[in-house]
């Protein structure tokens, strides 16, 4: 009966430790007609770092946060080294606000980081955003974009993927 027990034990934990779960980490999405490869931000680490001390982001590159909810948002660019462009977006993919993001002041020595963050200017997504996308500097202006455009994304698997 042990060695049954055990046995069987050491088969699940053989069949498991096989067993991949790979996270996926990026998402090719439609942005006003061109394909942009977007690394994906699906939790709440990953929200808070976003693109922060990145020295550059591709040209059909950037990011997309998956939020679990649809709320009313604001991102900031705290420790970040580019400029970018931001585009918040509705639970269907729709543009609910645009913004061209500029690098702020590093945080002073002396400065809190409650300071630090409170001085940042603030970018809101005006109504209650599901997703936001930050695009390399120029986007918007290039691909011509504007609130009500849709964004092609797979919703369903965007939906599944957050946390």
């Amino acid at each position: 009966m042990a060695t049954g027990l055990i046995t069987t034990l050491l088969i699940f934990t053989l069949a498991t430790g096989c067993t991949s779960t790979t996270q996926q980490t990026s998402v090719d999405v439609s942005i006003g007609g061109e394909i942009f490869s977007l690394e994906l931000s699906t939790d709440l680490p990953s929200r808070v770092h976003g693109l922060m001390e990145r020295t550059s982001i591709p040209a059909n590159g950037g990011m997309l946060f998956v939020f679990p909810e649809a709320q009313d948002r604001s991102f900031w660019m705290a420790n970040c080294l580019v400029n970018m462009d931001l585009l918040f977006l509705d639970s269907r993919g729709t543009i609910t606000a645009t913004h061209e993001m500029k690098i702020e002041a590093p945080q002073d020595l002396g400065e809190s980081q409650w300071d630090y963050e409170r001085r940042l200017h603030h970018y809101y997504s005006n109504s209650p955003a599901r997703f936001a996308i930050e695009l390399q500097e120029g986007s918007i202006q290039r691909l011509k974009l504007r609130v009500n455009d849709r964004v092609i994304l797979d919703l369903q698997n965007l939906r599944n993927i957050a946390r």
